[in-house]
């Protein structure tokens, strides 16, 4: 009887070992899945990942592969810049005949896993495939990847995710933590707002005070703007040194970072260091509450624009970006209105105050264009004649976006009703973390579709990006940050990834629900309302 339990025991462990099946369906779903006939891959610790030639982009995308295999799947590879012959390895390989600068093939058949794309940035997609296709295990089974030919290629160029950092400051470390998902949802833009009325951000060497004054505010307001303050200094900024970290860290993962320095509104915090760039000369403080502030540059002064200037050269020296986002939203005219500068200005412009902002708008525009960059602007910046070269970052509403593509505009669709991460997950608040309002659940954002057919066709050419946005109003910790944007994160994966043809979101729902294991193996906080399963338990405290 004991030589019966220990031969089952045995068995039973032998079991608990077996590989675990790979599977293709993952987020966001591949334009085309075909599984093959013959043999599966077997994925184990004498498998080797081949980077083939000496491009240090590609050797990089064999440590990524090699550090995900043993996260997710906790199986050691070793690397190799040759293949030999005899060993079962993943080889990953630049193909010209693979078109599209992001688009990649993955095959795999029983000796060979295959990556290749035309570019070193095709090839980090298809290890995101390999890499969220892997069962997440601890026990470092093999894992047998089932004979297949992914090909695949993203619907939209830009595919981008906002983290303000200005209105709460987040640390370096969480910084590049949250580049880290955006490189798991094959997302290739970080747009990083850092400025703001309660808080500047980016160290200005030119104008010091940016930092030393503006980047502190003494207190913030309690809840929904109650009168109540909590009296709390907060505050922060990223050294240049600290950005540049942060530009190569993403472009290693193969995402770009555009810097937003927002203007001429949203600058409270700078008018408080330098009150001689207002129009009422101050005194200024950085803002407490949330909102809209009257207290603005002053576009009547040629020193706005010089310090403006200054800016723009210290931040374009450390963001390669083509882009540059301006801001240009929520700008009051009323201390315009009063202000014989600014009324000078207009006249001097032949305009009115109440676009005297365009103008601001092409100048800067003209500025940023001779330093070899393009402008992105919140959509408000439409609201004059502005250049066609001006791209438009839709927020209002749809229909902004739509006219400003008919105008002939490259736009980015972002309107707050589908994709503002600071909006509720469930209409039940009671156990939820505190947000701004509105109520965008995960099926909401899957719901998107950024092209219309009713809109002309020259027009859905000029949308080429969509993006999602994390205002961080009533969003102070980190782990509340990741919270807000996963799963709905996942959603917008596959709105700028997967053909619309492809999404279904009862599928989705199940896909996601494998990815949300990775989540788990990463320690990522996030919401569980699509599966009762990963449900939070009540007794949970925010």
């Amino acid at each position: 009887m004991k030589h019966l339990l220990l031969a089952a025991a045995l068995s039973f462990s032998m079991l608990s070992v077996h590989a675990a099946d790979a599977n293709y369906n993952v987020v966001p779903l591949p334009k085309s899945v075909m599984m093959a006939k013959g043999k599966p891959f077997n994925l184990t610790s004498a498998t080797t990942i081949v980077y083939e030639g000496t491009n240090p982009e590609m050797k990089r995308n064999a440590r990524f592969l090699s550090e995900y295999i043993e996260q997710v799947a906790g199986i050691r590879t070793s690397l190799l810049d040759k293949r030999d012959k005899k060993a079962a390895a993943i080889v990953l390989t630049i193909d010209p005949k693979v078109t599209g600068a992001e688009a990649y093939r993955l095959s795999v058949n029983n000796k060979q896993v295959t990556i290749a794309a035309s570019t070193p940035a095709g090839v980090f997609y298809g290890i995101q495939t390999l890499r969220k296709s892997l069962p997440v295990q601890t026990n470092g089974a093999d894992v047998t990847l089932p004979a297949v030919t992914v090909a695949d290629e993203p619907r939209f160029g830009y595919r981008g995710m906002m983290l303000d950092c200005a209105r709460h400051f987040f640390p370096l470390s969480f910084v590049k933590k949250f580049i880290d998902i955006l490189a798991l949802h094959n997302m290739n833009v970080f747009h990083w707002h850092l400025t703001e009325d309660q808080g500047w951000r980016l160290e200005i060497k030119s104008h010091p005070e940016l930092t030393a004054k503006s980047s502190m505010r003494s207190g913030t307001v309690i809840g929904h703007n109650a009168m109540v303050d909590d009296s709390i200094p907060h505050g922060g900024f990223y050294t240049q040194q600290e950005a540049r970290e942060i530009v190569e860290y993403a472009r290693q993962r193969h995402i770009t970072v555009i810097p937003e320095i927002d203007m001429p509104g949203h600058m409270l915090a700078a008018l408080a260091a330098y009150p001689e760039l207002g129009c009422s000369g101050g005194p200024y403080e950085v803002g407490h509450r949330w909102g809209v502030y009257k207290d603005v540059l002053c576009l009547g002064k040629e020193s706005t624009y010089k310090f403006v200037q200054d800016v723009i050269d210290e931040v374009v020296d450390i963001f390669p970006a083509k882009y540059f986002h301006i801001g240009g939203d929520e700008t009051p005219t009323i201390m315009w209105e009063k202000c014989p500068r600014c009324i000078q200005k207009a006249k001097d412009e032949n305009t009115d105050i109440k676009h005297l902002q365009q103008y601001f708008t092409n100048r800067i525009e003209k500025y940023l264009n001779s330093k070899g960059k393009s402008i992105i602007g919140w959509d408000e910046i439409l609201e004059g004649k502005i250049n066609q070269s001006a791209t438009i970052m839709a927020w209002r509403g749809e229909k902004n976006g739509f006219d400003g593509a008919i105008k002939g505009h490259d736009v980015v669709m972002t309107p707050s009703s589908h994709v503002y991460f600071d909006h509720y997950q469930a209409e039940d608040h009671a156990h939820e973390p505190d947000a701004i309002g509105g109520f965008s659940p995960v099926e909401k954002v899957y719901s998107y579709e950024p092209i219309p057919e009713s809109l002309p066709a020259d027009a859905k050419k000029r949308i080429f990006g969509v993006q999602a946005n994390l205002w961080t109003e009533y969003i102070p910790y980190t782990t509340q940050a990741e919270y807000m944007i996963m799963p709905r994160m996942a959603a917008l994966a596959e709105v700028q990834w997967t053909p619309a043809a492809k999404k279904n979101f009862d599928d989705f729902s199940k896909r996601a629900h494998r990815l949300s294991d990775l989540y788990d193996r990463y320690g990522y906080q996030y919401a569980r309302h699509l599966w009762k399963d990963k449900a939070i338990p009540t007794s949970a405290v925010w």
